[in-house]
């Protein structure tokens, strides 16, 4: 990266945005055209809570926000995409140019050997976590058999993890490392109030910035600091009986175990 913030090619390829990919991109061109994320839905034939969960998992894996929403919901509200969001969409038309003529020769050599392909294939696979927040290796405590793992993942949100000192080595994991965080929805337990005496080793303070109730269970995605956001899974009562409303402030707990991290 550059003096002035610009991101070059292989800056956007080591900080995984990889994981990005083309329908993303397609959808920052979008928000940054319309200045409305529901606006870019409609034109990209996404659904609004598509395209909300998109720009959410954009902002969790860069350091810094790529689009700015103010609420507005299906109705419409103003979005904009920040300056590091325009760095993001020049660097990967640099990427994709580049990666184009050599992923045109490497066809012609999965199409021909079935295992490879297989291979590539699992490399670039996905996960169903539905929280990823990538971060950098802020400290390492090593245990007898495991060792504790802190990821910084914005400023004043860090999120611990416990793993093997097997795991710590095969990730090379140090401080100042890169890191990506994976937390299930419904691993994430919402309370009320702050300094809460409970066994699980993470407690991030946010408001509640969307609820989207099904049958059973409610979809809870909270608004952390440094634009960073975290979604649970849990019932419907609840939701209802935390008379969780957006902009209401609660606190998500998340036990280390739970925390799986994945390097690039």
């Amino acid at each position: 990266m550059s003096a002035d913030g610009h991101l070059d090619a292989a800056f956007f390829l080591r900080r995984g945005a990889s994981r990005v990919g083309a329908e993303r991109i397609a959808l920052l061109k979008a928000v940054a055209e319309l200045g409305s994320i529901s606006a870019a839905a409609k034109q990209l034939g996404l659904s609004y809570k598509g395209a909300w969960d998109g720009v959410q998992a954009l902002n969790n894996l860069f350091d810094a926000p790529l689009v700015e929403a103010q609420p507005g919901g299906r109705s419409g509200g103003v979005a904009s995409v920040t300056p590091r969001g325009r760095a993001v969409i020049e660097a990967f038309g640099k990427v994709e140019a580049e990666l184009g003529d050599t992923l045109t020769r490497l066809q012609a050599r999965l199409e021909a050997d079935g295992e490879l392909g297989e291979l590539f294939w699992s490399l670039g696979m996905k996960t169903s976590a539905r929280n990823a927040l990538r971060g950098v290796v802020s400290a390492v405590t090593d245990g007898a058999v495991n060792t504790e793992v802190t990821l910084q993942v914005a400023e004043g949100v860090d999120i611990v993890s416990i793993v093997t000192r097997q795991s710590v080595a095969d990730l090379d994991l140090a401080v100042g490392k890169p890191a990506v965080a994976l937390i299930k929805s419904s691993f994430v337990v919402l309370a009320k109030g702050e300094g809460l005496v409970t066994s699980a080793r993470n407690q991030l303070h946010g408001t509640v910035l969307a609820r989207e109730d099904g049958a059973v269970s409610s979809e809870i995605t909270l608004s952390l600091a440094g634009g960073k956001t975290l979604t649970a899974t849990i019932t419907k009562e609840s939701a209802q009986a935390m008379d969780l409303t957006v902009g209401e402030p609660v606190t998500a707990l998340v036990k280390a175990p739970h925390v799986i991290l994945a390097v690039e």
